[in-house]
């Protein structure tokens, strides 16, 4: 090996600047930058302090050979010309991370098989030995290629540099070491930093990184392995000089203890994560951790009395931890509030998920830096509240309360006298806020639509955002039982798609009927609130009678029918899920589910295969407006397949028996002639079946009264 190594420090997207400025810092000539990292030339020294101390390198990689590739076989010959019996020894194994594409190399397993045979060839050749392959190995060896030219290197930090070694357990959304340091670079922690606060510390990630700067402790002295440790060009003895070095600085640093970090989460188990993680750095006494909510955060110390300003950094939830965005989203508003009140005179750097949710501090930013966790696109913000942060001045007009105070007196009284508690709140009613909201006893569920072409995503968002804000600031419903849903024009298997997981379940009550609702893990909620009113007419309608319920869904129909003293109901839907739903719905109130049948299959093959000798006094008909289901024989169009249904379900009608039909495309018109054709006959209900609730949104359903006109 020459006494200058060409090596390349590689990084996440983002942070080559501040990898450059690193290295630099570092004492390393002629640091080149470059995408996804910085290439320099330096001594074996050097390269020794650059694994132990750089904070924001995921890799440090000692250049070994380069070739130019015409074809897949140039590769190993390529490959074999490198001295690998002066890299490594036969006995030790080793692995290949390959990365790159070529016409005639398409996936990388493929690659890292070429440049493996070189290296097995050039040890058969050299030694009639050849080194196995392991996925933990001793030696690492990473080849790129890029525009045909193919560059292969040995890892010596040989696993991941954000690997410090202090965190054996992290949280649900743990943030990277190496972006956690270059949160902090960018917050301005140094060597002179004395107070640093995190009231979403969480295992302590951010507070113990900029510990780190702040004592002089460099992030590589916990690792246990290097990747250098196999190579033949390892000097033990150089390295443990340069190790002792650095526990020396850390020592004098950590003598005079006089800066302090403070972590705050309302997660005590996190915090006891984050105490064994300072623990393992020795910094365990120069940081304070308390059990704390971050919307209620106060400062740890007085800035007044600190010679700098104190410094507060954090990641909040970007959405996941809480479960929903709403209940992200105020967690911002409120905590941007705390800020201002509680904060002056701090420094502030807040890493996000988006823009969308650091508008919600209404906060003047300094600046923001575009960063990555992984794949995830983060934004960093810094702030100064030293200087006056007036509140942003709110350009939307007080229309929107007014009109949701408003609706919630008026419909809230309607509602308890109709005995119901699930209504529709808000329906668009101010078109520029184009959303439904809909009350479920103490929980809201928003469903935002679909925005109009015309109108930029970022102000669609931006409007929502103020809805919910004043839905939360006007009505008095708590943030964890607020769910968003964005509702669009719904094909197939995204009618019933499953949302992310989240339980948040409520019993509801309509006319003296109960139904279980499921607010947050599907996109509807198993209980279509404007057909409440022909629940209750098949239920006025069905005593002693037969009743088919056909496209079920959760059968709160069915249960409306049961209960108004049907002798059997027949509840047909293609999904278990769903049946299984209306059975609770029937237990929930005390009905027997032995006397009547709940049957899976595709409504229009079931009708198809019935005998007409089956018949029944009534039959409700609740098509979707539209569904092509993988499970489903055909494809359904409530407009021009109605009739037809209609045809198929009248075969089951007794002759005096009726068809409650209902669907919601808004545009429906009922084929007359064609029924008559078919000998039937229907009168419209649609005007008296519209609930208050619903009566400013026209064509929200339609509903007809259908029989044999013969």
């Amino acid at each position: 090996m020459s006494a200058t190594l060409q090596l390349f420090a590689t990084c996440a997207k983002g942070l080559e600047p501040l990898l450059f400025d690193e290295l630099n810092q570092l004492g390393i000539p002629q640091v080149r930058q470059t995408a996804g990292g910085c290439r320099f030339d330096c001594s074996l020294e050097q390269a020794y302090q650059v694994c132990l101390w750089t904070r924001l390198a995921n890799r440090v990689l000692l250049k070994l050979g380069e070739c130019f590739v015409k074809q897949a076989q140039d590769i190993p010959l390529a490959v074999a010309q490198t001295e690998w019996e002066q890299v490594f020894a036969p006995e030790d194994t080793f692995l290949i991370d390959f990365s790159g594409r070529h016409p005639d190399i398409r996936h990388t397993q493929f690659g890292a098989q070429l440049v493996k045979d070189g290296i097995v060839d050039r040890f058969r050749e050299q030694l009639n030995q050849r080194p196995s392959v392991s996925k933990e190995p001793d030696v690492r060896i990473n080849a790129h290629l890029q525009k045909d030219k193919l560059t292969w290197y040995l890892d010596l930090a040989g696993e991941s540099l954000h690997k410090r070694g202090y965190r054996q357990q992290q949280g649900a959304a743990p943030l990277r070491e190496t972006l956690a340091a270059a949160v902090v670079i960018r917050a301005g922690v140094d060597t002179t930093t004395e107070v640093v606060m995190d009231p979403f510390c969480g295992s302590g990630t951010l507070l113990l990184e900029a510990a780190m700067i702040r004592y002089q402790l460099a992030p590589g002295l916990q690792r246990s392995y290097w990747g250098f440790q196999a190579w033949m060009g390892h000097q033990h003895s150089l390295w443990l000089q340069v190790r002792e070095q650095a526990e020396q600085r850390f020592a004098e640093a950590i003598a005079e203890p006089s800066a302090r970090f403070y972590g705050r989460d309302n997660d005590p188990r996190m915090l006891g994560i984050a105490r064994q993680n300072a623990e393992r750095l020795g910094l365990s006494h120069v940081c304070d951790w308390q059990v704390g909510d971050a919307e209620h955060a106060e400062p740890a110390v007085n800035a007044a009395e600190q010679h700098t300003a104190p410094l507060l950094i954090c990641n909040p939830p970007y959405g996941e931890r809480l479960g929903e965005e709403v209940e992200t989203l105020l967690l911002y508003r409120r905590f941007g509030q705390q800020l201002r009140q509680q904060f002056s005179g701090w420094q502030v750097a807040v890493l996000a998920g988006d823009e969308t949710l650091l508008k919600r501090l209404k906060l003047r930013s300094q600046r923001k830096y575009k960063l990555f966790n992984g794949a995830i696109e983060t934004l960093l913000a810094t702030y100064d509240l030293t200087v006056e942060q007036p509140e942003f001045t709110q350009t939307q007009s007080n229309d929107l309360a007014n009109r949701l105070r408003k609706n919630y007196q008026k419909l809230e009284k309607w509602a308890a006298k109709e005995g119901v508690n699930a209504w529709r709140l808000y329906d668009a009613d101010l078109p520029e806020y184009n959303a439904a909201v809909d009350v479920y006893d103490d929980c809201i569920v928003i469903q935002e639509y679909a925005a109009p072409k015309d109108i930029p995503p970022a102000v669609a968002k931006d409007r929502l955002w103020f809805l919910i804000d004043t839905l939360a600031s006007e009505l008095p419903f708590k943030a964890e039982n607020m769910t968003l849903k964005v509702r669009q024009r719904q094909a197939g298997k995204q009618q019933y798609q499953k949302q992310t997981p989240r339980g948040l379940v409520r019993i509801v009550h309509e006319y003296g009927v109960q139904f279980e609702v499921n607010l947050s893990d599907y996109l509807d909620t198993g209980l279509f609130l404007d057909h409440r009113w022909a629940r209750r007419e098949l239920g006025k309608i069905s005593a002693d009678k037969s009743v088919l319920n056909l496209f079920a869904y959760t059968c709160s129909a069915s249960v409306h029918a049961a209960m108004g003293g049907a002798k059997e109901v027949v509840s047909v839907d293609l999904s278990k899920t769903y049946l299984a739903w209306g059975e609770r719905n029937f237990h929930l109130n005390k009905l027997n589910t032995r006397a009547h049948q709940f049957i899976q299959a595709d409504c229009i093959t079931w009708l198809r295969e019935q005998r007409p000798q089956q018949r029944y006094d009534v039959i409700f008909l609740d098509p979707p407006t539209f569904s092509n289901s993988k499970r489903m024989d055909d494809v359904l169009d409530v407009q021009r397949d109605h009739v037809q249904l209609l045809k198929l379900a009248a075969r089951l009608l007794k002759d005096d028996g009726v068809i409650l039909f209902s669907n919601n495309k808004r545009k429906f018109k009922l084929d007359n002639e064609a029924l008559a054709e078919a000998f039937l006959v229907a009168e419209d209900l649609t005007k008296r079946s519209i609930s208050a609730d619903f009566e400013r949104h026209k064509g929200i359903h339609h509903l007809f009264k259908v029989r044999h006109s013969g």
